[in-house]
């Protein structure tokens, strides 16, 4: 049973006068197709993997009720519609009980949620576009960047358009982006928090460069200057640990991080920086592995009197201060203070 309903050339007016109509409009997960000035070229992009974020669905809403026309062709994949409607509007990543779709898009796809990232497959073998924007919000404030799961001056050149950092992972989550390697190149870009205005202007205007840009992938040796991060370590919880965000530790809780935590996303933290304050040992509390399946919890964090630091100067993202994310996707990304790989110091 197809799930997406698929719109050609919408009319602009067509999207109502807000992203609440919009997305009312859309009914459900929906492939917009805009035919571009060369018509024998395609590029995609797809947001809303994820309900609760939503600047590439304002950006989108706002780019088709401008009435633009862009370079080549492109399609347009909004896809978590029905969770984005939830009361209150943006506020449920995905339905209850319901699986991340950015963890859906590897085999077996065998619930709902698994046949949606199928469907969203088949759209883009169909089009076959010369590249694949996956665009998000961070689900703390922080600022923009993008990821890609190997490094080349196609993939620099595609985040180029958006933001000026990148990060280089292949962790094998099952994300959209993860299709790069052997299909068409393919960068999800953050634009920032989802509750941050300029998050919602870098995501249009990062749109309507990729959509008007004659070409989006390096054309020679260009040097984008980006500012490289490699191959993080996701810091996770162990199951059945308890996790709360407050000034002070709390008693009813295993973890508690502190408020303003969020404040540390892409800063260089210290051994001496106070991230917390945890019951337990390290690798009692948490889990991590590196690139080669190795525990590095000890690598990340350390234990000291009740109070929760960095192990050593480290360069923290994707920190969220949402207790429910963190528990079912991780606490934080980590990579050394410069940048580099996070080495096994054994």
């Amino acid at each position: 049973m197809r799930r997406f309903r698929f719109i050609r050339d919408p009319d602009p007016a067509s999207g109502g006068n807000n992203v609440e109509s919009f997305l009312r409009w859309l009914d459900g997960p929906a492939c917009l197709f805009f035919t571009g000035q060369d018509s024998d070229r395609t590029r995609a992009l797809v947001t809303l993997l994820h309900g609760n974020e939503p600047s590439g669905a304002m950006a989108l809403h706002r780019w088709l009720t401008s009435g633009q026309r862009p370079a080549v062709n492109v399609v347009c994949v909004v896809a978590s519609v029905t969770a984005a409607l939830a009361p209150p509007l943006f506020s449920q990543r995905m339905l209850p009980r319901a699986r991340d779709l950015n963890r859906c898009f590897r085999p077996p796809f065998d619930d709902a949620q698994g046949e949606l990232a199928q469907e969203i497959l088949e759209i883009l073998r169909f089009h076959h576009p010369e590249a694949v924007v996956d665009m998000h919000n961070t689900s703390g404030s922080g600022p923009s960047f993008g990821v890609c799961t190997h490094m080349d001056r196609q993939h620099d050149a595609l985040v180029s358009l958006f933001t000026r950092r990148l990060i280089v992972s292949n962790l094998g989550l099952g994300a959209l982006m993860e299709i790069s390697e052997d299909k068409f190149p393919t960068v999800t870009v953050e634009v920032g928090g989802r509750l941050d205005e300029q998050a919602h202007e870098l995501a249009y205007e990062g749109m309507c460069r990729y959509f008007h840009a004659p070409h989006v992938l390096d054309q020679g040796d260009t040097d984008w200057g980006l500012e490289l991060l490699r191959d993080p370590i996701r810091l996770e919880l162990n199951n059945n640990v308890t996790l709360t965000y407050a000034d002070q530790p709390s008693v009813n809780y295993d973890i508690t991080l502190k408020g303003d935590i969020e404040h540390h996303n892409f800063g260089t933290v210290a051994p001496d920086t106070l991230l917390g304050w945890a019951r337990g040992s390290e690798r009692g509390l948490f889990s991590a592995l590196d690139a080669g399946g190795r525990c590095a919890v000890t690598r990340l964090v350390r234990i000291h009197d009740g109070e929760l630091y960095p192990a050593q100067p480290l360069k923290l993202f994707m920190i969220t201060n949402n207790a429910a994310i963190a528990e079912s996707d991780c606490l934080f990304y980590a990579v050394a203070d410069d940048g580099s790989t996070i080495c096994d110091a054994g």
